[in-house]
């Protein structure tokens, strides 16, 4: 289940809790195009609480969505993950290296504020 934030227009905030669905995934790639046919950078913000699981159904569907992006990754600057389990944050500080060009930052759920304010440049 996703829930999208109030943050300025360049930036993305999400919260996603339980598990990931092909329909949270589609929010989230509707989101991302918006926000790159709008602004020349994009940045991040993305929350996770429990995350049990990754739906596939639909998957497929969404790679094929996503895989043209990847020409556009130069665009994205700051991403900001706050996650309460450590192998969503390892995972991200894996990405991060995968990704040298973009600005990664990997948070507790307790510097949340610290987050948002550093996604948002505040």
């Amino acid at each position: 289940m996703h829930h999208f934030h109030q943050s300025p227009d360049d930036v993305i905030a999400v919260l996603i809790e339980d598990r990931i669905t092909a329909n949270d995934l589609e929010a989230l790639l509707d989101r991302i195009e918006g926000v790159l046919a709008r602004h020349p950078e994009l940045h991040m913000f993305l929350e996770t609480r429990g995350l049990e699981s990754l739906e596939l159904a639909g998957f497929g569907g969404y790679l094929a969505r996503a895989l043209p992006l990847m020409k556009e990754l130069r665009r994205f600057g700051r991403i900001a993950v706050v996650a309460d389990q450590a192998w969503v944050r390892a995972g991200t500080r894996l990405e991060s290296a995968l990704l040298p060009f973009v600005s990664y930052r990997v948070f507790q759920p307790e510097e949340r504020a610290e987050a948002l304010a550093w996604v948002t440049g505040g």
